[in-house]
């Protein structure tokens, strides 16, 4: 793919999609983290005299429907703030842009526009009159064909990555293509079907896959392990029996926990209980890993010389039950392994617990992270590469 980096991007019109979907309380910006991602892209278009014309979307609102609830408003103030600039923001904007070299206008939620979703020709070729040059940056749309992310590439002068595109994708190359073994893969959540795939895939790259959350209950429930009440898909069984095959074929392996931490109800006042994977009752609902298998986990890790994380191993949100996930987060921060994490409980917990200067990579994506992961093809990636052959 061509990179903006590569790019003389004096007095160009540069239109860069950004990922600024941000959580919003009562109006206001509650994390901003998406929009600080975006700042070097940003500040490095100005710096080389671009006017720089950003857009993204925010929330899901009804496609063509305006609804203040989702409105980039707060953002281009945030925007300000951080740039220590005017950030314009445009309500209409279809139609066309006055900017001159060193300014910045943000423009409002490409989801207002009907066929943004449906990725249509007529909307994306009205994206792409506005530039001289089309910058991808996000991420975590990559894995959406919209208008704003995969049409206006096909119809803009020029179409290249973004330097936050651009780091995304050399992370996780190297994590996925071109890994340092042992390989170890966290894969947490609380469901095996959201993230099957994914599973499936990492089997054939990692050395040993850790799951936790719902996930392990499933994989504990083929091995023949009593899990009492806890959350799993017995319809799933079978396909965590023949990932755990797959994984011993190849020589690596799932590794089972030797001890949980039980309650007999779900919630921050739970009482917590820790039981040896053979004492589980009926009654037990299995809400994190015990100490013992934290610490089995953590010597896993210490190992590592590649780490791929997405999601949690218990339920973190509630402090009786984040001691496995605070285990094995400080055990990947602590290591001297490459790591990369994403998902959007992931990245809470990576915040929640202090880590994230000792990450090596946090992706923004987590539809598109576990995408990549699978091996699949991005839509926004792949006609970005098509216009660098063309």
């Amino acid at each position: 793919m061509l990179k903006m980096n590569e790019l003389n991007l004096t007095g160009k019109k540069l239109l860069i999609r950004e990922d600024f979907n941000v959580p919003l309380q009562d109006g206001k910006i509650s994390d901003d983290t998406r929009i600080r991602a975006a700042l070097p892209t940003i500040k490095h278009a100005l710096q080389a005299g671009a006017a720089v014309i950003l857009i993204s979307h925010l929330g899901r609102p009804n496609e063509g429907q305006y609804e203040p609830e989702h409105s980039l408003a707060p953002v281009a103030q945030r925007l300000s703030e951080l740039l220590k600039q005017p950030v314009r923001f445009e309500c209409q904007w279809l139609q066309g842009l006055h900017i001159a070299p060193g300014e910045i206008v943000l423009c409002e939620n490409v989801r207002f526009n009907v066929g943004e979703n449906a990725n249509e020709d007529k909307l994306a070729r009205q994206m792409a009159k506005l530039c001289d040059i089309f910058v991808m940056d996000a991420f975590a749309t990559a894995h959406r064909a919209q208008a704003s992310t995969h049409g206006v590439a096909k119809f803009a002068p020029i179409a290249c990555a973004g330097p936050l595109l651009a780091a995304e994708i050399e992370a996780l190359t190297r994590a996925t293509a071109h890994p340092e073994h042992p390989v170890i893969a966290i894969v947490g959540g609380s469901k095996v079907s959201t993230k099957l795939e994914v599973l499936k895939s990492l089997v054939n790259i990692t050395d040993q896959l850790i799951v936790g959350g719902g996930i392990l209950n499933t994989f504990m429930a083929a091995a023949g392990l009593a899990i009492g009440s806890s959350l799993h898909e017995p319809n799933l069984i079978a396909t965590a029996q023949a990932i755990m095959q797959a994984a011993q074929q190849k020589g690596g392996k799932i590794p089972l926990p030797i001890d949980v931490v039980v309650a007999s109800e779900f919630g921050p006042d739970a009482k917590p209980v820790v039981k040896l994977v053979q004492e589980i009752a009926p009654s037990d609902m299995i809400l994190d890993i015990g100490p013992q298998t934290a610490q089995h986990f953590t010597d896993i890790l210490r190992d590592a010389r590649t780490i791929l994380w997405n999601g949690p191993v218990g339920v973190f949100e509630f402090e009786a039950f984040a001691q496995g996930t605070k285990t094995l987060a400080n055990a990947i921060a602590n290591g001297s392994a490459f790591s990369i994490a994403g998902g959007g409980d992931t990245l809470a917990a990576i915040e929640k617990f202090g880590i994230s200067d000792k990450i090596s990579y946090i992706s923004t994506g987590g539809g598109a992270f576990l995408e990549f992961i699978e091996g699949k093809v991005l839509p926004a990636l792949a006609i970005l590469a098509q216009r660098q052959k063309a």
